[in-house]
């Protein structure tokens, strides 16, 4: 296959490769409404800023949205993130996280939250130059410095030409492939976000080290390399920070029957607040939930936010992929004072079947 490519300077250069891998990734999705282009920036325009806006619209639900959302209050700045339907990370987040959260947005952090707005109108100028953002649901934010839009990304293959090369692609533009990242045409593969799998940075590595073995391993021990796309841990740089695994109670339930699940939970402060002079219920909270399915208590969802949340679910991620239930992260002996020490001391001690 031969491959032209346009250079910044206009040159245009072909390469020809017996094999070609796809992983151009994606981009912003391009927001609609009267003057939301024009007014408004999206991801990659918050690394082009150059001061701090005062005051800041963020809008979205997802991990870019919440991720800014907390960086710019940090930073000082009024913020208030924009929903179209319910709280922020409703899609593929267990309930009880995505509650914890907007309790910590609201309560702690000062950020002014517009649930269930249906999305953003338009945008306009006041007499002072300073943005107004309508509301679907007929609200609106006066004196706005940055709108900032965070409401979904797309594939970069519209210019691509997949289709003479016989590459299939779905209605939204992502590439079709199989679980060893094969495409319709046996000579390019595709993996990262531009499939629409798992879009992390970490789930393209994976995928792309194991097809570089498939392909590439001289003594073929690496034949039927692939990578997982079950139980990938992932984390939320949210404030706070939330780390999750496995299934959202929801999602167990439907799979196993509610009658089959058990559900463990802890709210606590964490230690590292123990000397602030403040009320109890005032402090910040660490929420952990374990959901585990079967008569052997099979653990699968682990779902945390709280200080520390990324830093131990990977070592929890491990666990689970092996297979462990809730007797297994009983036997693990606590490591105290932790926070992580809470989800091997879960529940009421003995309870749990040894298997």
């Amino acid at each position: 296959h031969t491959i032209s490519i346009v250079e910044a300077n206009g040159i245009t250069k072909t390469i020809t490769a017996s094999k070609t891998c796809i992983a151009v990734g994606g981009r912003p999705t391009d927001a609609p409404g009267e003057g939301v282009m024009e007014h408004s920036i999206n991801s990659d325009g918050f690394f082009a800023l150059e001061s701090q806006p005062e005051v800041v619209v963020v809008v979205g639900a997802g991990y870019i949205a919440v991720e800014l959302a907390g960086v710019l209050k940090s930073l000082g700045s009024e913020v208030h993130l924009v929903t179209r339907h319910g709280r922020a990370l409703r899609k593929g987040f267990d309930p009880d996280l995505c509650e914890a959260l907007h309790e910590a947005m609201v309560d702690h952090e000062g950020i002014v939250v517009h649930n269930d707005t249906m999305g953003v109108e338009k945008i306009t100028l006041s007499s002072d130059q300073k943005k107004v953002v309508h509301l679907k649901n007929g609200d609106t934010i006066y004196g706005v410095d940055c709108v900032l839009m965070a409401i979904g990304r797309v594939p970069n293959t519209e210019t691509l030409n997949l289709d003479k090369a016989g590459v299939t692609m779905d209605k939204r533009g992502y590439i079709t492939v199989d679980e060893y990242q094969n495409t319709s045409n046996p000579d390019i593969f595709a993996l990262g976000d531009v499939c629409g799998k798992v879009e992390l940075t970490p789930m393209a590595i994976a995928a792309g080290r194991r097809l570089a073995d498939r392909l590439f391993d001289p003594n073929r021990k690496s034949a039927e390399s692939k990578v997982s796309y079950e139980q990938v841990p992932t984390v939320v740089f949210s404030h706070p920070t939330i780390g999750t695994l496995g299934l959202t109670e929801p999602q167990a339930v439907e799979k196993y029957g509610e009658e089959n699940i058990k559900v463990y939970k802890s709210k606590f402060a964490n230690l590292m607040y123990g000397i602030y002079d403040v009320e109890p219920e005032h402090k910040p909270k660490t929420l952990m939930k374990l959901i585990t399915a079967g008569k052997t208590e099979l653990v699968v969802g682990i779902h945390i936010i709280g200080m520390g949340a990324d830093e131990m679910l990977q070592g929890f991620g491990v666990a689970m992929k092996m297979g462990a239930t809730k007797a297994d992260l009983d036997s693990c002996v606590a490591i105290h004072p932790t926070a992580s020490e809470e989800l091997v001391t879960m529940g009421t001690w003995g309870t749990s079947p040894n298997v």
